[in-house]
């Protein structure tokens, strides 16, 4: 028995997501990134003496909408506390936060296989500021500090130590990411710290009641990394335990160039930030109205949509996965179905021609021309015959991105890409085909049948494309089993 399979991983994560607001948390200042270094600051933000926080409304409303997203029970009663810690780039020597009473509560996502899906419970998810960034590799002798990310909203969803492996926690942050780019609450991007992911990580032997001791492994800028170090943890602690060794409860970093973790300091315990409640922001009521008015702006979720073209549209699971990824290009899916019912075309659309021109330009689906119209006019150009997807995709879609105005049936007939569909016309070219490879005729009635396909391409290369393939196969091997 391999001595790692007497082991049982615990692991918990705790994901901190940049909202999307104007301003920050507690203040007026500018909430963004790519700023010059600390031009997004104000007094209030550096906590002068004799400033004050004022609340921004619109990070709670986001702050519901996840909630509501992952299945949470919304707190009517608020309050704010301080945590207090020093750190350089903690301008005010505390960052407020939600300590006792947290904005969601009991909620869960699922993960993994449809039909199959694992459910990982959330614990909570609490509203707060972020830090400035410590920046140490700028200058050789001294740390910088860039305080314009102080104060931007937050928030902290933190799971049930739920997980057993890193593949799960690299299925649940994907899930997460989704979630909050699908609501437009956070643009999800870690290698820029707008999501950034903390990951709690014990080891027990299979069959123990007690969890072992938890290490917490922070800096790691991708979901790939997070899983790189929780499988690298997982290792070291159970290396440490089957050699004698105890684990200590600590905070560890991720170096992703040697894809190790390294001790940074012991763990701090909650009473070690002396939680009080904030005193210079009043509690705030979340009320059934504002619940239900937010409950009803939240678009279609990506397990909603995946179900729902998986049992419904009867599309494959890979199809539905990758559909329901991303809200823009889910939102181009929808747009195509309103107009025809050929579901699978419309994948095929998306997920072929459009996805490797969008790959191969560098640019996003919300960004492209050709709408979902053209799309939805191709697909039932080639379900009349009067296109094919080769001529389609290879010819009118490239036109089509030159001259997005035009419409799809129009712009075909101007480059004379209708299809040929007189079958006296095609009947005339199947003879022209076999009459040059009479030797190939014989060998088919031989019972060479896979030579259909050489048959085929001479008739397509005869009439440019235009040929319809249905029909000309059909006419192929009639014209075939009539020979003597």
């Amino acid at each position: 028995m391999d001595v790692y399979d007497k082991y049982e991983v615990v692991i918990g994560l705790e994901v901190h997501a940049q909202l999307l607001t104007k301003s920050k948390a507690y203040s007026s200042d500018i909430a963004a990134y790519g700023g010059a270094p600390n031009t997004y600051v104000s007094p209030v933000t550096l906590g002068h003496p004799g400033t004050l926080p004022v609340f921004n409304e619109a990070s709670l409303q986001l702050a519901i909408k996840l909630g509501l997203a992952t299945n949470c029970k919304i707190t009517a009663y608020n309050e704010f506390a301080r945590k207090n810690y020093f750190y350089s780039d903690l301008p005010k020597g505390y960052q407020i936060t939600q300590d006792k009473t947290p904005i969601c509560t009991d909620g869960f996502v699922l993960i993994g296989e449809y039909g199959k899906e694992k459910r990982i419970n959330i614990h909570r998810i609490h509203l707060e500021e972020d830090a400035g960034k410590s920046i140490h590799d700028l200058d050789p002798f001294y740390t910088l500090v860039d305080l314009n990310r102080a104060g931007t909203p937050l928030v902290e969803i933190v799971t049930d130590p739920d997980m057993r492996s890193g593949d799960e926690a690299y299925l649940y942050l994907t899930e997460i990411r989704k979630l909050v780019r699908h609501l437009e609450i956070c643009d999800g991007n870690m290698e820029e710290g707008s999501l950034r992911c903390d990951a709690n990580v014990s080891v027990m032997l299979k069959g123990a009641t007690e969890f072992g001791v938890k290490v917490e492994v922070k800096n790691m800028n991708s979901i790939r990394n997070v899983k790189r170090a929780i499988d690298f943890e997982v290792k070291r602690q159970i290396d440490a335990i089957e050699n004698g060794g105890t684990i200590v409860q600590q905070t560890r970093s991720f170096d992703a160039a040697k894809g190790e973790t390294i001790s940074m300091r012991s763990k701090e315990a909650a009473h070690d930030y002396r939680y009080f409640p904030e005193p210079d922001l009043p509690p705030f009521i979340v009320t059934e109205s504002l619940i239900t008015d937010i409950q009803q702006t939240l678009p279609a979720l990506p397990k909603a949509l995946m179900h729902r073209y998986i049992d419904v549209l009867k599309l494959s699971t890979y199809d539905a996965e990758i559909l329901s990824s991303e809200k823009a290009m889910s939102n181009y899916f929808e747009a195509i179905i309103l107009l025809t019912n050929n579901y699978k075309a419309a994948a095929n659309w998306i997920l072929g021609p459009i996805k490797s021109w969008l790959n191969e330009n560098a640019i996003t689906i919300d960004n492209l021309k050709i709408t979902p119209n053209h799309i939805a006019d191709i697909i039932v150009l080639i379900d009349n015959n009067k296109l094919n997807f080769t001529i389609a995709s290879q010819q009118l879609f490239p036109a089509l991105i030159v001259e997005p105005e035009k419409d799809a049936a129009s712009l075909a007939k101007v480059l004379n890409l209708i299809q040929e569909s007189d079958s006296g016309m095609i009947e005339h070219l199947v003879n022209e085909a076999l009459a040059k490879f009479p030797e190939k005729v014989i060998e088919y009635r031989n019972g060479k049948t896979g030579l259909l396909g050489l048959f085929m391409g001479e008739v397509m290369k005869l009439s440019h494309g235009k040929a319809d393939p249905k029909l000309t196969s059909k006419l192929i091997i009639e014209k075939l089993n009539s020979l003597q």
